[in-house]
C-alpha cells in the first residue's frame, strides 16, 4: 500500500534530518495507470510538503521507462545529480536499511568522483555517522562468547540492478 510506503519514506526523512542530513531533496513518482491517478491527492495528502509527489500525465513518456526502472524502484542521486544507487525489490523495502544506508553513502562519500556542491558541514555530520556505526559493531563485539547473534555485516554495501 502507498500509504504505508509515504508514511516510512516521511519516517526516514525525519531520522535522516535528525542525524544532520539535510538538504536532500526527496521526490515520489507516482504511476501513470488511471488508479493511480485518482489516488493521487490521497498519496499527497500522506506526506508533507518535504516530499514532493509527481504525477506523470499519462500520454508522456513513462518516468519508470525512461530511467531503466520500475515504480517501486529507489534512484538515489549525489549533489551534482549522478546516479548513485539503483535499488529494486526487494532492496528498495523500507522497512530494510539498504535504502537508508544508499542515501548515507550517497551524501557522505565521493563515489562518484568530486562535487562541487559538497558543504562544509558535511564532514562534521559524516564522522558522526561512521562514529556511530563503529559504536555499533563494536557492541555486537562485546557481546559474551556462547550467545550467538544473528547479525549482518555492518560494513556499508551497494546494491546495483
Amino acid at each position: 500500500c502507498f500509504f504505508t510506503f509515504s508514511a516510512r519514506l516521511e519516517d526516514l526523512r525525519v531520522k535522516l534530518e535528525n542525524e544532520g542530513l539535510v538538504n536532500i531533496s526527496y521526490v515520489i513518482v507516482n504511476h501513470q495507470g488511471t488508479y493511480s491517478q485518482r489516488k493521487f491527492h490521497l498519496l499527497k495528502e500522506s506526506v508533507s510538503d518535504y516530499i514532493t509527489v509527481y504525477q506523470q500525465d499519462e500520454q508522456q513518456d513513462d518516468v519508470w521507462t525512461t530511467l531503466n526502472g520500475n515504480k517501486d524502484d529507489f534512484l538515489i542521486y549525489d549533489r551534482c545529480g549522478r546516479l548513485v544507487y539503483h535499488l529494486g525489490l526487494p532492496y528498495s523495502f523500507l522497512s530494510f536499511q539498504y535504502v537508508e544506508e544508499s542515501i548515507k553513502i550517497a551524501y557522505c562519500e565521493n563515489k562518484c568522483g568530486n562535487c562541487s556542491y559538497t558543504e562544509p558541514d558535511t564532514d562534521d555530520v559524516c564522522e558522526n555517522i561512521t562514529k556511530n556505526a563503529d559504536e555499533k559493531l563494536a557492541e555486537i563485539e562485546l557481546k559474551p562468547t556462547g550467545q550467538h547473534s544473528h547479525h549482518h555485516n555492518p560494513h556499508r554495501h551497494g546494491h546495483h540492478h
